[in-house]
């Protein structure tokens, strides 16, 4: 079982995964994304995640990838978990912008907003 949720309001804005993402699950996380076309702040919440395949490791490197392309910033939360190994095995936790918190990343991209 999986849940994706988007939380525009708030600034940043927050996409929230829990469970397994899948190719299944992609064109669910593709959705949440496409959402955030305006967001120049964003939070990937992966704290929850137990897995990630292949499919969904390369729509959060390519969301991440875009915000930055248009001027934004994105943080990845990604707590010592299951999900962290996969970001360690791809030695994608060095180049992507990983924080242990949901509360470190949130701090970091209002300071950034600030900026």
């Amino acid at each position: 079982m999986h849940r994706i949720t988007v939380e525009i309001g708030e600034h940043p804005a927050r996409v929230v995964a829990a469970g397994e993402l899948d190719a299944f699950v992609a064109p669910e996380l593709v959705a949440a994304v496409d959402e955030l076309e305006r967001s120049s702040l964003v939070l990937f919440d992966l704290s929850r995640v137990s897995f990630l395949d292949s499919t969904a490791l390369g729509l959060v490197v390519r969301a991440v990838r875009e915000i930055g392309e248009r001027g934004g910033e994105a943080r990845v939360v990604l707590p010592a978990s299951p999900a962290r190994r996969i970001f360690e095995i791809t030695t994608l936790d060095r180049v992507l912008p990983v924080v242990e918190s949901s509360e470190a990343g949130l701090a970091q991209l209002v300071a950034a907003g600030r900026a």
